[in-house]
């Protein structure tokens, strides 16, 4: 074998190794991320709000189901369902199963547009890049998941729908402000039906979106949201070690695909470093699944996050 033959023996073998390891190996490796932000007022009590996002579940995922129930142990004050719950038809029950031991604490969600309308066959370089296209709320058909039936088993289970949607809620009796919008990534967000300054009697006002696209961040903080809480970008999904996320499926740059960062009206583009005083947090789940054509994690594992909300 010459020098040529067993270098690309080499580069072929590394290549099966890690798709190997990225969807037998990787995607099955949940963790818990955990972050304290301080977004409250002052004098105001700490809050532990969990999140989960992108669960993209199908009905024989017993693992992921089972990971997710034992969220529960964590006892937060309050859970954040930021949407894409279902990769399949049918995938319905097994959300409602993987979710009901956290319907039992005060919670809320969004929609996903995995919520609506279930996965089809993609290439997966489509997703490659900034400001991925996708189709307006208009041009949509009418939705192939039985939404109505999920938003009717959260809504059952005490939790607030947050779709276009402004509200005040009590946490452990401190009270909240919330402003969610539906799912921008199929233009379902209406910002300016709940637009309006943040409240100025309760601890913080907090931005909840599926995917965190620019113009709904912007408006959020320019209207005084001192926290965002997104989903949909997996984090990247399929990440290159010691670099990060290839892209994030919205116009989000790709630095904030995962994580907590800054943002502050005119973000984009720039570091942390260059946040004025006044610049919300923005957390970015990176979510615990995948489209169940594209099975895999690279150095991103799914996972759901327990934020400790404290006064700034």
């Amino acid at each position: 074998m010459d020098a040529l033959t067993r270098t690309a023996a080499a580069i072929a073998g590394a290549g099966i190794g890690t798709l190997a390891w990225a969807s037998l190996v990787e995607r099955h490796l949940y963790t818990l991320r955990r972050f304290t932000l301080p977004v409250l007022a002052r004098g105001a009590r700490p809050l532990r709000v969990l999140q989960v996002s992108d669960l993209h579940l199908v009905p024989r995922q017993e693992r992921r189901i089972e990971w997710v129930r034992g969220l529960a142990a964590l006892e937060p004050d309050f859970v954040l369902n930021t949407g894409d719950n279902c990769s399949d038809l049918h995938a319905v029950p097994a959300v409602l199963r993987a979710m009901e031991p956290l319907l039992e604490f005060p919670g809320a969600f969004v929609l996903g547009s995995n919520d609506y309308y279930a996965p089809a066959p993609k290439n997966p370089l489509k997703y490659v890049g900034v400001g991925a296209p996708h189709k307006r709320g208009a041009d949509l058909e009418v939705p192939t998941l039985p939404v109505d039936e999920l938003v009717a088993a959260f809504k059952r289970g005490g939790w607030t729908d947050l779709d276009n949607v402004r509200t005040k809620l009590e946490i452990t009796g401190t009270p909240v402000e919330f402003v969610g919008v539906n799912d921008p990534h199929i233009a379902l967000d209406d910002y300016p039906s709940v637009a309006g300054r943040a409240a100025d009697d309760v601890v913080a006002t907090v931005g909840v979106v599926h995917a965190p696209y620019v113009r709904v961040l912007d408006a959020m903080t320019a209207d005084g949201a001192r926290l965002i809480l997104a989903g949909h970008t997996h984090g990247g999904q399929v990440c290159v070690p010691f670099h990060g996320a290839l892209t994030t499926n919205c116009d989000l740059d790709n630095a904030r695909a995962k994580g907590v960062s800054r943002w502050w009206p005119g973000a984009s583009g720039h570091r942390d470093a260059d946040a004025p005083a006044d610049a919300a947090w923005l957390h970015v789940s990176a979510g615990l699944g995948h489209n169940k054509y594209n099975p895999v994690r690279l150095a991103c594992r799914p996972e759901a996050t327990l934020l400790t909300l404290v006064p700034r």
